[in-house]
């Protein structure tokens, strides 16, 4: 309720019938209800919070919100490890008091300006609907034949217009750090007719937004021409030319401990080996005077057909049928991290876990808490952020990794509990890398001030001035907009374009790395080793029974 003297919406009501109104005092209420239309909304502030009503509907996961007279309508999506599929738009309607559904699942939807009607997007398609219950959506608007006459050349200056004011407007730098903004839009600006395609603005815009000397300075998108993308299948493997054929020289493993992904050759029942010959690719023979992945364009993702030998003749030759991934990177990623991990657990005699955190999103949160899981236990952790793609910022990565000992618990069976109970409480050390940034900026940042452990490795990116988001061009292209900049509890900025320098500096061997040697890893098992022995992880005595019966 907006003012002390509206009631809540969900007020208890009076189930009285009254009798007889006649058409006059229908009348007079009709004239009443139309002047209070007119009448400004006035909104008494004091005790605001107060007044909240918290409506009927259950919990759930709810996603647009928006309001039309006497009615809440919501956008209620999957919870999430339900099974629910359905995403259904949803009213409240406050005069009947109960819950009505529009459709049974859609996309997302929007609410006409007027407040009469619905524009709702499932599948691609666009429909109109009432404000009602069991509305249908049979008849998509035919967007198909909708045209539109652009000038590209003055909806490109309108694009760069755009672009050079959000940055303006939104920039956390009031300042621009002290570029002359307005003679940058003069400069650039003018080479927006020398553009020939939408490519060229984008160039354009770049070269604008970099004179802010700023990371997350991105531009994309828009209405580009591009080539239809024919996406190669893969089969997790490495090949070798032998014998005039191409044999598989491994099965790419990726983590026994990770379900995520897997070779198409690394499955039940699937009859092919290492050492094998791949003859042929949906009955089309493999040249060996192009890569082994050429028969295998356009093929990502769908069900092909393998001849398969374990020698270069066709002679004994069998068919096997596999679905192909559309990429390797993840699979060989799991690899590249097991290697490590089993590195560390093999040359420290299983006492120190090794954890790898890829980003700072949501990815990386759910990563580092499983990873965790299975190391908390060791006397000392590497946690190993090189290549860390950033995200957020990482404050509950760094609350997992600073849990300190609070409290130990002697039972009669089993070990004693410590508490925290997920916890490490030994020494660890972080490695990272100039591959390493943004949130894997602050990662390691964190991580020193909260005297966690040493840095291993090289100096970090050095981008820690954020995005939120914001509006797109005209043509669905895109810009980020830097608006907010870290600094520290002592009043100074960030080395924003400099990084997060190492404790212990350990360069990069692309050498060693060729022969199996991670120096960089190496330098982070001798230095939690030697902290080990140096200052062991607490774990008192259990003191002795006592005697409490006096």
């Amino acid at each position: 309720s907006l003012r002390d003297d509206v009631a809540s919406p969900l007020a208890p009501r009076n189930d009285e019938v009254e009798m007889g109104e006649d058409d006059e005092e229908e009348n007079g209420n009709e004239e009443e209800e139309t002047a209070a239309e007119e009448q400004p909304v006035e909104i008494d502030l004091e005790g605001f919070e107060q007044r909240v009503t918290v409506l009927p509907p259950e919990p759930g996961n709810y996603g647009y919100v928006s309001a039309v007279s006497g009615k809440v309508i919501y956008h209620r999506r999957p919870r999430t490890g339900s099974g629910d599929e359905e995403s259904p738009i949803v009213l409240f309607d406050l005069e009947e008091r109960e819950e009505q559904t529009i459709v049974e699942d859609a996309d997302n939807y929007m609410l006409s300006a007027t407040g009469e009607k619905l524009l709702i997007v499932n599948n691609g398609s666009l429909y109109i609907t009432d404000i009602a219950s069991d509305q249908s959506l049979e008849n998509p608007l035919p967007t198909g034949d909708l045209e539109m006459t652009v000038d590209p050349r003055a909806e490109w200056h309108q694009i760069f217009n755009d672009a050079w004011r959000l940055q303006r407007d939104y920039f956390y730098d009031p300042n621009m750090h002290g570029v002359d903004w307005q003679a940058m839009r003069e400069r650039y600006g003018q080479l927006i007719d020398d553009c020939f395609t939408r490519w060229d603005v984008n160039y354009v815009i770049g070269e604008l937004i970099a004179e802010l000397n700023a990371s997350h300075t991105y531009r994309g998108g828009g209405d580009t021409e591009e080539a239809e993308d024919r996406d190669v299948g893969y089969l997790g493997v490495d090949w070798e030319l032998n014998d005039g054929a191409y044999r598989i020289a491994s099965i790419i493993q990726g983590a026994p401990w990770d379900a995520e992904v897997r070779s198409p050759l690394d499955k039940p029942n699937v009859e092919v080996e290492e050492g094998d010959y791949v003859l042929a690719v949906n009955g089309r023979p493999l040249d060996v005077s192009q890569d082994p992945w050429a028969p295998f364009e356009g093929l990502a993702g769908k069900t092909v057909e393998l001849t398969v030998s374990d020698n270069p003749s066709m002679d004994g030759a069998r068919k096997v049928l596999v679905e192909t991934m559309n990429s390797e990177t993840r699979l060989r990623h799991l690899t590249w991290i097991e290697s490590n991990r089993r590195r560390v657990d093999e040359a420290t005699d299983g006492r120190v876990g090794y954890i790898y955190v890829r980003s700072t999103g949501v990815d990386a949160q759910n990563e580092l808490v499983r990873q965790f899981a299975a190391q908390f236990p060791k006397q000392g952790l590497i946690v190993d952020e090189r290549f860390n793609s950033g995200g957020q910022i990482p404050d509950r990565f760094i609350e997992l990794l600073d849990r300190p000992p609070l409290a130990f618990w002697a039972v009669r069976d089993g070990k004693d509990w410590q508490w925290p109970p997920v916890a490490n409480f030994g020494p660890k050390v972080m490695l990272i890398n100039g591959w390493s940034g943004s949130g894997g900026d602050a990662f390691p940042d964190y991580f020193r001030k909260r005297g966690l452990g040493p840095l291993i490795g090289t100096r970090t990116w050095g981008g820690l001035i954020g995005i939120t988001g914001a509006p797109e061009f005209i043509d669905g292209g895109g810009m980020t907009v830097p608006t907010f900049r870290m600094y520290d509890p002592d009043g100074t900025w960030f080395d924003e374009g400099h990084g997060v320098e190492p404790d212990i500096p350990v360069p990069e061997d692309p050498g060693q790395l060729s022969r199996g040697t991670d120096m960089q890893l190496e330098r982070a098992i001798e230095e939690v080793m030697n902290r080990i022995q140096q200052n062991p992880p607490a774990k008192p005595e259990r003191p002795s029974y006592e005697d409490r019966s006096r």
